[in-house]
């Protein structure tokens, strides 16, 4: 079993007025073999993704890693104007299967990346 939880936002490189915004998430996985995260993702065509560690990389059974990713926006006119559910799409990969995920973060998250994105995209006319 795997679970992907949002912690809270952090400096990151640029901030939101340079076009990002990074956040802290906690991946457990609590059974089971190691798990690989092979790619972290997210469906904006406006907003790239970076995580650190990068992916691939592999959490153990019975254990937390704490990742930080970094969404830069590059292109205000394709990133969310107001991000109700955003949601994280994660891939892993163990010694049975590999499957994407869907993470929905909560409403935290939603609030403080939409306040990212109208700091990174707020002078652009859309």
């Amino acid at each position: 079993m795997v679970t992907f939880a949002y912690l809270d936002a952090v400096p990151g490189p640029g901030g939101a007025r340079g076009g990002g915004f990074s956040f802290a998430v906690r991946l457990s996985v609590r059974s089971g073999p190691p798990v690989t995260v092979t790619r972290i993702a997210q469906p904006s065509a406006g907003l790239s993704v970076a995580s650190s560690p990068a992916a691939p990389f592999q959490t153990k059974p019975h254990s937390d890693s704490k990742i930080i990713v970094t969404l830069r926006v590059t292109e205000c006119d394709k990133a969310p104007r107001n991000p109700g559910f955003p949601f994280l799409d994660v891939t892993l990969r163990n010694t049975r299967a590999i499957q994407t995920h869907s993470f929905i973060l909560g409403s935290r998250y939603a609030r403080q990346l939409s306040q990212a994105l109208q700091v990174a995209c707020g002078n652009d006319s859309r």
